[in-house]
């Protein structure tokens, strides 16, 4: 009987066992899920955080991105304007009065703007010949002006042109009138073409007058020649010959007359010509009387 009771004892133990041992476990289970589902709830909030961090860090890209696009306008705007500014403009000067050089010609367009570079034609030696004046000094045709901008060029040429070149009568050039105008696509390079065209054109026709005088000195040195050399001919064929007797040259030609003798002539003519008909006035008066007195 001890024995069954222990026995009963034991399982009665054992199944108290048991069932702790499975409380233990869906109690074990229960808070597994528990920290599983707050797991996942942290994370699901931790993804929630991130997301909001990307998209808050898109938008701060994309924030970024317009201002930097922004600036690139800016940028390139202002760049645009430094552009233009640096674009340099030339005006053309038709009239240069006498005395103007250029130190003066800067000095009184640099009030304007800023000025570049400078350049007038000066004046042909041919033309200067033809003054006569007793000053040595070189006068100017044509001059150029280079302005930094072209935008206050055009503003020169426009607000100048046909203005007297001094406000005030005592100011020198003050009689003078800026003629003025502005040359579009126009650049220096062309300028310095253009010159160094001329020079060598005007080099190529030194050369041809050079050579078309050479020719004519060598063709009067030759002919010279030819006829010093005729002459010593001459001479020593006369020597050969002997003295002998020169047939002199006859020349047949008659001169032609002066206007005096023409005129004269003329007269004569005239005088002729009256002549000559009161004769035949006369003759017409004789026959008449002739037959006047016959018929008596």
């Amino acid at each position: 009987m001890e024995r069954r009771k222990e026995e009963m004892k034991t399982a009665t133990q054992r199944e108290e066992e048991g069932e702790d041992e499975e409380e233990l476990k869906t109690a074990t289970q229960g808070e597994e899920e528990g920290e599983e589902e707050e797991e996942l709830k942290i994370a699901t909030q931790g993804e929630e955080e991130e997301g909001e961090a990307e998209e808050e860090i898109r938008g701060d890209d994309d924030d970024e991105e317009e201002a930097a696009a922004v600036m690139k306008k800016t940028k390139a705007k202002v760049t645009s304007c430094s552009k233009r500014q640096v674009v340099p403009g030339i005006i053309y000067l038709g009239h240069i009065p006498p005395r103007l050089r250029p130190k003066h010609l800067r000095n009184m367009m640099s009030a304007y703007g800023e000025i570049g570079r400078v350049f007038l034609q000066p004046e042909d030696s041919k033309m200067k010949k033809k003054k006569r004046s007793g000053l040595r000094r070189c006068g100017f045709t044509e001059g150029w002006v280079e302005f930094r901008d072209k935008r206050v060029a055009k503003r020169v040429a426009a607000s100048l042109h046909n203005t007297p070149m001094g406000t005030r009568k005592r100011q020198n050039f003050s009689s003078d009138l800026w003629c003025i105008k502005y040359l579009h696509r126009f650049q220096w390079i062309h300028l310095s073409e253009r010159l160094a065209y001329e020079q060598m054109v005007l080099k190529q026709r030194l050369r041809t007058e050079i050579s078309q005088a050479k020719r004519e000195t060598n063709f009067y040195l030759n002919n010279v020649e030819k006829s010093a050399h005729m002459n010593d001919k001459r001479r020593r064929k006369r020597r050969q010959d002997g003295p002998q007797q020169v047939e002199e040259k006859t020349w047949d030609f008659t001169q032609r007359q002066t206007e005096d003798e023409i005129q004269t002539r003329k007269r004569r003519r005239k005088d002729m010509d009256k002549a000559r008909l009161l004769q035949e006035k006369s003759q017409s008066n004789v026959s008449l009387l002739t037959k006047i007195f016959n018929s008596n």
